[in-house]
């Protein structure tokens, strides 16, 4: 099992949930926790006028994806990620980050249920 948490540019999240979506087995219904962050890397900020003066944000607004998969939905998850969340034929500075980590335990609240089919 693992977790994985991808970080994208707010307006390609439809993208990245169809794509999802078509190499899910559960299709629409695939479980999938979304928040809005700001943080910065290469993609530089912007600037606005505040009261007559330039201010430089420095922080950008993305969108943080979180899913748990089964190992066997690894690789088709990252693609799926990759195509939607890809601006550009070859990408652009800016279109995101995917981190995969290993995923110890699942526990389901309502049944107790545990591991791989608890996801």
């Amino acid at each position: 099992m693992k977790m994985i948490i991808a970080i994208i540019r707010p307006e390609r999240l439809e993208a990245v949930e169809e794509a999802l979506g078509s190499v899910l087995d559960e299709g629409d219904n695939y479980r999938i926790t979304i928040d809005t962050v700001e943080g910065r890397g290469r993609q530089e900020g912007e600037v606005e006028l505040f009261r007559g003066q330039e201010v430089h944000v420095r922080n950008v607004q993305k969108t943080r994806i979180t899913l748990c998969v089964n190992d066997a939905y690894v690789e088709k998850t990252l693609a799926a990620i990759q195509k939607g969340a890809r601006t550009e034929p070859n990408g652009a500075v800016g279109d995101g980050k995917i981190f995969v980590m290993p995923l110890e335990e699942v526990v389901r609240i309502r049944t107790g249920e545990r591991g791989g089919s608890a996801i």
